[in-house]
């Protein structure tokens, strides 16, 4: 039995390597095909960071390997990813995994290209303005001081993780899809719970039969677009002059100018999107940033000493006058937000497909093949970066050292591809920083945790921490 397993993985080895381009003298990447059909998608999705280290410690800066149902091929590396970043359109093309396209929607802005995607991104790039910007920091300041306040109140403490979620999923439903608090409240811990429903699978093999990852992905998604229709009715019905439109009233507003025909299900495809990227992604960063600064109390003084700095100068952080200007000048707390984001991107990186069979540093990459550049293995080996393995702000802190780290320093991606709520997020951070520091003495109460991550970064023991007032001395 075991013999005819080895003989079904070797011919499935050599019908895979088949799929080289003759017409490319270049040989295809080093690497392992893994099982027929499943390929390597099982260890990857089980072991994740582990099975990823032993690929690039076994095989180098480019391998092959078969993930998702798909021959792919993963690039890691400065030079290597910026060749994949610049070349959209003409080497790549964005192509996320089966089950990612199934159930976050073919009309998102992940997934559509060319004019769509330009309009798609410019109407969401309007709800990014700075001026949209400037009008969400009272709300995140109101949300972020709520949940450090019971935080505060827990004397068993908290599991981090989990609250960080609930804390951005609120901000992000206000924010960017122009949900009512109450609304909110009554409908938050359902919603929750099926965005962890939808997220957990959104990486699974594309099979749709009932208690499949696909299938529970699905029903999920469905009861979050079944809620953000009543919220879309709400804005159609209720159309009138605000002060700001959030970015679900500027893709409503995108849709109603286009020729083609009202698309309610293109809408809410795009809005579940916003709400993943806009709250999965700054949760994670957030809880590695409690986790780094529970862990270096030397990188707090500091950031409560530029904090305090700008205090004397009149500036009241927990008041009305906080705006984009005054978040511009927090150099400090900006570069911990950089370094964490250094160590724990909390995407590791992004899904593309060959367009055409390109060589890339020696090797081919033949055309229909998908292509994973990755964001954590590309941090890691990049030699701008002294000792690495240090939590180092610092490091940010000159500017020739954020010239040297274009493309070994990716966390939002890069090229026409790059995260649009790039922006979004820094503010975001500032002011939950700024809160935390300024209000929260902390210890972490497992030490270093063990990070995971599916799909984004996260402590597997959800980082169980004990708060404590802090007051300036």
């Amino acid at each position: 039995m075991a013999v005819a397993g080895h003989v079904a993985v070797k011919l499935w080895e050599m019908y895979m390597i088949r799929g080289r381009d003759p017409s490319c003298r270049a040989p295809l990447p080093p690497g392992t095909m893994g099982l027929p059909f499943i390929g390597e998608t099982l260890q990857l999705l089980l072991q994740r960071r582990k099975f990823l280290r032993m690929k690039r410690q076994k095989y180098g800066y480019i391998y092959r390997t078969h993930l998702f149902g798909n021959p792919t091929v993963r690039v890691l590396g400065a030079d290597n990813v910026r060749q994949i970043l610049l070349g959209e359109h003409k080497l790549v093309a964005v192509q996320w995994p089966a089950s990612v396209r199934t159930i976050l929607g073919s009309d998102t802005l992940s997934n559509v290209h060319g004019s769509q995607h330009k309009n798609k991104k410019k109407a969401i790039m309007r709800a990014f303005s700075r001026d949209a910007l400037e009008h969400y920091i009272p709300v995140i300041q109101e949300e972020v001081r709520s949940a450090v306040g019971e935080w505060l109140e827990k004397d068993s403490g908290v599991l981090v993780y989990p609250e960080m979620k609930r804390l951005m999923f609120r901000i992000a439903m206000r924010i960017l899809l122009g949900f009512d608090p109450d609304q909110i409240k009554t409908d938050e811990h359902q919603l929750v719970e099926a965005f962890e429903e939808m997220i957990k699978n959104l990486f699974s093999l594309p099979i749709d039969v009932p208690f499949s990852g696909l299938y529970r992905g699905l029903k999920a998604r469905n009861f979050i677009h079944s809620k953000i229709e009543e919220n879309i009715q709400k804005k159609i019905d209720n159309d009138k002059e605000v002060k700001y439109r959030d970015a679900l009233q500027q893709l409503i507003d995108s849709s109603r100018k286009s020729e083609e025909p009202f698309n309610m299900q293109a809408i809410k495809e795009s809005a579940t999107e916003l709400l993943f990227g806009g709250h999965e992604t700054t949760a994670s960063s957030a809880t590695s940033l409690v986790m780094f600064l529970g862990l270096n109390p030397d990188v707090v003084s500091k950031l409560r000493q530029e904090l305090h700095e700008k205090e004397d100068q009149g500036v009241d952080l927990h008041g009305q006058n906080v705006n984009i200007e005054v978040l511009e000048q927090l150099k400090y707390t900006g570069c911990v937000i950089k370094e964490t984001l250094r160590i724990n991107p909390p995407v590791p990186g992004g899904f593309r497909v060959a367009l055409k069979t390109f060589e890339l540093n020696g090797y081919q990459i033949p055309k229909g093949w998908n292509v994973i550049y990755s964001i954590c293995d590309t941090h890691d080996v990049a030699e701008v970066f002294p000792n690495k393995e240090e939590f180092h702000p610092e490091r940010f802190m000159a500017k020739a050292s954020e010239d040297s780290s274009r493309f070994n320093y990716i966390p939002f991606g890069g090229g026409s591809r790059m995260c649009v709520g790039k922006e979004f997020a820094k503010v975001l951070l500032k002011i939950f920083l700024v809160e935390l520091s300024l209000r929260c003495d902390w210890t972490l109460s497992n030490g270093p945790p063990t990070m995971k991550t599916g799909p984004t970064v996260y402590p597997v023991d959800n980082l169980p921490t004990k708060f404590s007032r802090y007051g300036r001395s």
